[in-house]
């Protein structure tokens, strides 16, 4: 009879604390995960983190170590009847001790599936173990968060995975009876291609060994192969997802740190995952943002450059978009623009406002019935098209959002001005 196949990454799937990939931080010796599953004491809990990073292997030693009953529900095929199922078998033979429940990527729960879980989470009868590889902040009700305690999960490093591979190797080999040749670098490619992701690193491996030639009772491992089954899954990447803000975060601060090796590497990233307008809005936010009146040509030279590459589409756009970041990076840099805007808002929104001076109302005020004449002087007909006049309301007067940055650009428009005023500014 033919054994039942298993894939590999269950067949090698940890039982012990000790032989978790990685996760040192909360897993390792007097870890605090480590220290509440040797307690027997289990919280609700939130396991945060990238996939393949062992959040359910963990759970699953959770429920073996504590003897209690594990159900697992993934959020994006689950319903309510689904829970309703759980919480019909809580006080029979079923679950004696209470349900230990896995919730793989709570995120997809909406609020009255969410919901549908206090009152047993509260008086202990199930403890909830949920998963995502989203930030629970942002994607978890308050009330279920409130009641659990979150524990973020790393991705792995290429050195954590390396181990993994190598047993994965040994264990394919026995399992067939054959020996196994490597080629020297198989074994860094794939724990380096598999971006942190343990899973998919074994995936990997098991696909490797069984497109392997057999050659004198070996199977040859080699590192074309493993090149091609490894091919651009090192990324990790969803355009709606956390990895989408944290890679043109990385871009923009990449930027604003003038950076340019930095800048374009999240660059490449975004590239290749064809996330073009993903780069393109950042680019042009950080031209103004970041460069700004220090210098202002940026603005119209980075607008050329995203105009082109979204035109050219990829992988042609790659080329003006990377001129585009390398300028940037290298440009100098100020953030008076943006703390002057920040500013003002912060007054208006504040309500200190006021009407304009009666100098600059629309002529059609003038009139019978005001106590004075609009009184407005035309800047042009005056030396250095400049007059001393108010602008701002009452209220403000005297108010200043604008101070002019320390680079070449900013103090040559702030000595002008100097001179045509004749007030320090």
């Amino acid at each position: 009879m033919q054994e039942e196949y298993r894939p590999l990454a269950d067949a090698l799937r940890p039982r012990e604390l000790d032989d978790v990939v990685g996760q040192s931080h909360i897993l390792g010796e007097g870890g605090l995960l480590r220290r509440i599953i040797e307690s027997g004491k289990i919280p609700n809990m939130i396991f945060y983190g990238p996939s393949g990073t062992g959040k359910t292997t963990v759970a699953r030693i959770i429920a073996e170590k504590t003897h209690r009953t594990l159900r697992r529900l993934n959020a994006t095929t689950a319903t309510l009847q689904d829970i309703r199922d759980i919480i019909a078998e809580l006080d029979t033979f079923l679950t004696p001790g209470g349900v230990l429940l896995y919730l793989d990527e709570i995120q997809y729960f909406n609020k009255k599936q969410q919901q549908s879980l206090l009152e047993f989470m509260e008086n202990g009868k199930i403890t909830l173990i949920a998963s995502t590889t989203e930030n629970p902040y942002f994607y978890v009700y308050n009330a279920v968060l409130s009641r659990s305690t979150v524990f973020e999960f790393k991705s792995l490093s290429p050195q954590d995975v390396s181990g993994a591979v190598e047993r994965a190797i040994r264990l394919l080999g026995e399992r067939e009876g054959v020996g196994v040749r490597v080629e020297e670098g198989v074994v860094a490619h794939v724990a380096r291609g598999c971006g942190g992701d343990v899973r998919k690193a074994l995936n990997a491996v098991e696909l490797l060994f069984t497109a392997a030639v057999r050659r004198d009772g070996q199977a040859q491992l080699t590192l074309s192969d493993a090149l091609a089954v490894t091919q651009r899954s090192a990324m990790h990447y969803d355009r709606e997802g956390d990895q989408h803000y944290d890679t043109v975060s990385a871009l923009m601060k990449s930027l604003r740190g003038s950076d340019p090796d930095a800048a374009l590497h999240y660059l490449a990233r975004l590239l290749e995952t064809g996330d073009l307008p993903g780069a393109c809005r950042r680019i042009l936010c950080s031209a103004a943002e970041d460069i700004g009146l220090a210098y202002p040509q940026a603005i119209p030279i980075v607008k050329a450059c995203v105009d082109s590459a979204m035109q050219l589409g990829l992988p042609e756009g790659r080329l003006h978009l990377a001129e585009a970041v390398i300028f940037l990076a290298t440009c100098p840099k100020s953030n008076s623009g943006v703390m002057a805007i920040d500013a003002a808002l912060a007054d208006v929104r504040a309500g200190r406002v006021g009407d304009p001076p009666r100098e600059l109302q629309n002529v059609h005020a003038d009139g019978t019935g005001f106590e004075r004449e609009q009184g407005y002087k035309y800047p042009h007909d005056y030396p250095g098209h400049y007059v001393a006049q108010q602008y701002l309301p009452d209220a403000l007067r005297g108010k200043r959002y604008y101070h002019y940055g320390d680079n070449k650009t900013e103090q040559a428009a702030k000595a002008y001005w100097e001179r045509i005023r004749g007030e320090e500014l």
